[in-house]
């Protein structure tokens, strides 16, 4: 059976939004793994996150102090299904970004980062793929807040989807 996961970031609660929106929590209960890639901002959402996810990977970003940073690592890398993830807030510009990556983070088949709240999904060339799913919160320069779906089955990442978020 697939493995649900959800990849958010860049939440910044309670400075962009008092809480997320609905539709998020219900994408975070639904989902087999939540990944979140920072800029939480207070560690009260990280308890929410961690009693309302089945199983959380996260790590802090640069808007998060040091009781965020007492609690999350920089970086993480976790392997499901046989699908190698690398997780970060920030990899930096966008030029030079999938070199950049596959430099850092030779044995990922996966990186998920945040910090541009712009959603992205490439595929380098020595096939690391790299993926922000915006922010849920504050739309920057986008038309819309956003998360990422998708899914691990039979050792490979499938059906990745931008979502819309819905304000409530």
């Amino acid at each position: 059976m697939p493995l649900r996961l959800l990849f958010v970031s860049d939440t910044h609660v309670p400075h962009r939004a008092r809480n997320l929106p609905s539709q998020v929590w219900a994408a975070v209960e639904s989902a087999d793994v939540v990944f979140h890639a920072g800029d939480w901002v207070t560690a009260g959402l990280l308890d929410e996150f961690e009693s309302r996810s089945r199983r959380l990977i996260a790590v802090y970003g640069n808007n998060d102090g040091p009781e965020l940073r007492s609690r999350l690592p920089e970086t993480t890398s976790v392997t499901l299904e046989g699908v190698r993830f690398s997780m970060v807030h920030e990899t930096g510009p966008a030029k030079g970004r999938e070199q950049r990556c596959e430099a850092l983070y030779p044995d990922a088949d996966v990186l998920v980062f945040g910090h541009s709240h712009i959603p992205w999904d490439t595929i380098c060339p020595k096939g690391l793929r790299l993926l922000n799913p915006g922010s849920p919160t504050d739309r920057r320069r986008q038309p819309v807040c956003t998360y990422l779906t998708a899914s691990v089955d039979g050792g490979a990442l499938a059906d990745v989807r931008l979502v819309e978020v819905h304000k409530d």
